[in-house]
């Protein structure tokens, strides 16, 4: 197995403690070879690297960002994806039935778990800008070719999302509330986004659908898994097994709205909500950007930028196109995992 280490995960804290995994992994026999990272992006290269090797399994130890790299960077190949859930979310871990803060449980599946095929999404837009202490994501070869150099194309495997909910991901880039862990840390995280959060008008389609416009003020997501956020049961029923992914909608939500809503999304119990928020199957979704006539544009992004995160990590900035693709990522998980028919 190759074991490839986010030493910065769950804030640091894996970087600090990471001679417990280490011990773990050996007396458990696993011939594995360790490959730390250095920073965004690095998970990509290593693992788009070992596409075509001898190894068994590409094992991500880290969060959900951690797994999002390793990922993008081994789709479409025949190697499959393991995964020892230490970030602060890990709900791609828990999707595919990988127990958390159970180290030896995760390793047991490493050796002894079933293999799975999942669908993901792909995702092009506009680059996101850089921004103080974060760099704007690089463009790999192994992902894919964007239709316009000013493009970055990714492949989402939990979730893709904007509105408040990206305002939380990108504090949390920025080390907001990082002496939290866990589901906590993203309730903090989404007071604050919320308390913040300035509305912004937007055009959105659904497949084959009329395109409309919205008012950016609650979210969307566009899931391939029941929760993000630390467990946050934002898609109830789903699972990454399926034959297309679901898009969540709340548009035109107050802030008194929007932080009420944290409790039923916690347990899956928001859909229906004031007649705003609502849950289909969906395998295609564009946003855009409004121009001076208020029409779409592909000519330009939100300004300020609005910010779309793939599978927790900040990517893109409006325009955006995401088309659902099945059976593309193999995945050792649990006998058992959630939702799954």
């Amino acid at each position: 197995m190759a074991c490839i280490v986010n030493p910065n995960a769950r804030d640091g804290k894996l970087g600090k403690n990471f001679h417990k995994v280490k011990a773990a992994l050996e007396s458990s026999g696993i011939d594995y070879d360790i490959f730390m990272t250095t920073g965004k992006g690095h998970a990509i290269e290593i693992s788009s690297d070992l596409r075509d090797s001898d190894y068994d399994l590409a094992v991500a130890i880290g969060g959900d960002g951690t797994v999002h790299e390793v990922a993008n960077g081994i789709r479409g190949s025949k190697m499959r994806l393991g995964v020892i859930p230490m970030g602060n979310g890990d709900d791609f871990a828990r999707s595919v039935g990988i127990p958390l803060n159970d180290l030896q449980g995760a390793i047991s599946i490493l050796k002894e778990g079933v293999d799975y095929s999942v669908g993901g999404i792909r995702v092009e837009g506009l680059r996101a800008p850089e921004y103080p202490g974060i760099p704007s994501p690089k463009h790999y070869a192994v992902t894919g070719t964007p239709s316009r150099d000013e493009n970055l194309v990714r492949w989402s495997f939990l979730e893709c999302d904007g509105g408040v909910t990206s305002s939380i991901n990108r504090m949390k880039d920025e080390g907001h509330f990082s002496w939290i862990s866990g589901q906590k840390k993203y309730k903090f995280l989404a007071i604050k986004a919320i308390l913040g959060w300035k509305s912004q008008m937007a055009w959105i389609k659904v497949d084959d659908g009329p395109g409309r416009k919205v008012d950016l003020t609650g979210l969307f997501a566009m899931m391939q898994a029941e929760t993000f956020g630390g467990g946050y049961k934002v898609a109830p029923g789903m699972s990454p097994f399926g034959d297309s992914s679901k898009i969540v909608l709340a548009f035109g939500l107050s802030k008194s709205q929007m932080l009420w809503v944290m409790g039923p999304l916690e347990k899956g119990k928001h859909v229906g909500k004031w007649g705003k928020i609502t849950m289909e199957s969906c395998r295609s979704f564009e946003i855009s950007a409004l121009d001076k006539d208020g029409k779409p544009t592909q000519d330009h992004g939100h300004d300020p930028p609005l910010f779309i995160s793939l599978d927790g990590e900040i990517s893109m900035t409006t325009p955006v196109r995401f088309d659902f693709h099945p059976d593309v990522l193999n995945v050792r998980g649990g006998a058992n995992p959630p939702n799954m028919q």
